[in-house]
Order: structure tokens, then C-alpha cells, then sequence
């Protein structure tokens, strides 16, 4: 029987208790929660444009993954957010740094609005450990 086990990295915010978690291993599947660019006071948004954005969103969804024992390869399904569709080839260009070989299965989803005004993406990603050929 697979447990649930919850992970946490040291560079990506918890969210106060009884909200919901970032980040759940169940077996070798890895649900990592819609992460955006909010710095370490919840508050500050960092980056002022998608591809800054993107790249800190990406960064703490490999430090999670990894945190679960796995690598960006992983990852096998991404769902985007974005406010702006149109400058959906500026997370492409930042998702580039993150993954090789085999990207994962994604959909992209234009939305009115993210929790603030200044968020302008948000990803959520499942990964199943071990199942890239770098893992």
C-alpha cells in the first residue's frame, strides 16, 4: 500500500498550516501544488515578466522534485497559467533551462486574473520518480 508523504524543500514557502500542501509523494507519483514567482514573505512577487517569472517558478518546483528524490525529467505532466497568452514563448524560453530530452505533457490555460495582480503565471507539475532516463 502507497502512503502519502508530504515534502518540502528548504527554498519554497510552506503554506500556513490547514491551506493545502505543496508538494505530495504518493508512491513514485510526485503532485506538486500550482507554485508562482511569491518570494519568501508570501507577499513580494518576484521577477516582473514571464520569463523571470517562469524561472523561479521552475526552480522551486526542481527543488521539490529533487526533495522528493527525483529530477526535472521526471516530471511527466505540467499544467500553465498564464494572465497573458501571448507571451506564452517567454515560459518556453525559461522551461529550456529546466528539462531536456523528453519534455513533459503540458497544457497551457489563458485565466482573467492569479492571486495578485503582479502574478502572471502559476504551474502545477506530476512527476513519476524515476521514470526519466537521468533518474
Amino acid at each position: 500500500m502507497n502512503t502519502k508523504q508530504r515534502i518540502t524543500a528548504p527554498h519554497v514557502n510552506e503554506p500556513p498550516p490547514e491551506l493545502w500542501s505543496n508538494c505530495l509523494r504518493v508512491g513514485d507519483i510526485v503532485y506538486v501544488s500550482g507554485m508562482t514567482a511569491r518570494g519568501a514573505d508570501r507577499e513580494t512577487v518576484l521577477g516582473d515578466n514571464e520569463y523571470e517569472q517562469a524561472k523561479v517558478v521552475f526552480q522551486k518546483i526542481q527543488d521539490l522534485i529533487e526533495a522528493a528524490g527525483g529530477v526535472m525529467d521526471d516530471v511527466v505532466k505540467m499544467t500553465i497559467f498564464v494572465t497573458r497568452i501571448g507571451r506564452n514563448t517567454e515560459v518556453w524560453r525559461a522551461r529550456k533551462a529546466f528539462f531536456s530530452g523528453d519534455y513533459p505533457a503540458c497544457t497551457l490555460v489563458e485565466v482573467a486574473s492569479l492571486a495578485k495582480p503582479e502574478i502572471l503565471l502559476e504551474i502545477e507539475a506530476i512527476a513519476h520518480i524515476g521514470c526519466s532516463k537521468k533518474g
